[in-house]
């Protein structure tokens, strides 16, 4: 008789113990699933700052007046009285911007030498 009370006992502690199981399942899922959607909540909020950050950045350099007259020369072609302005097509007749035309440059002979030796040295250079 004591081993069916015994019995009985881990039986009702499993059943206890189950109930709190699944009555505390979906709290627990729910409070990780909020502490999800707060971190990357934080995260929007850090790129929503370094974006405010940049755009801020960049209001201060359009009240440059330089960098205005610089924007202006560069987007528009303005060009100040008396001066002639041009602008250089590519073969497909659009304009060529400074960058392709700076990738495209030659590089002069001495660059080469240089960088031909400090390759050179690179190589012979015995490994530590």
């Amino acid at each position: 008789m004591s081993r069916h009370v015994h019995t009985g006992r881990v039986v009702a502690l499993i059943v206890v113990l189950a109930a709190l199981a699944v009555t505390l399942a979906i709290p627990v899922r729910a409070w990780l699933t909020q502490r999800a959607e707060i971190a990357a909540l934080e995260a929007d909020v850090a790129a929503a700052q370094i974006r405010v950050a940049d755009l801020q950045q960049e209001l201060e350099d359009w009240n440059d007046p330089a960098f205005v007259i610089a924007q202006a020369r560069s987007r528009l072609h303005f060009v100040f009285p008396g001066e002639v302005g041009y602008v250089v097509l590519g073969s497909d007749d659009r304009p060529v911007t400074p960058d392709t035309t700076a990738a495209q440059r030659p590089v002069p002979w001495y660059e080469q030498l240089w960088e031909s030796t400090r390759q050179a040295d690179l190589v012979g250079a015995p490994s530590p």
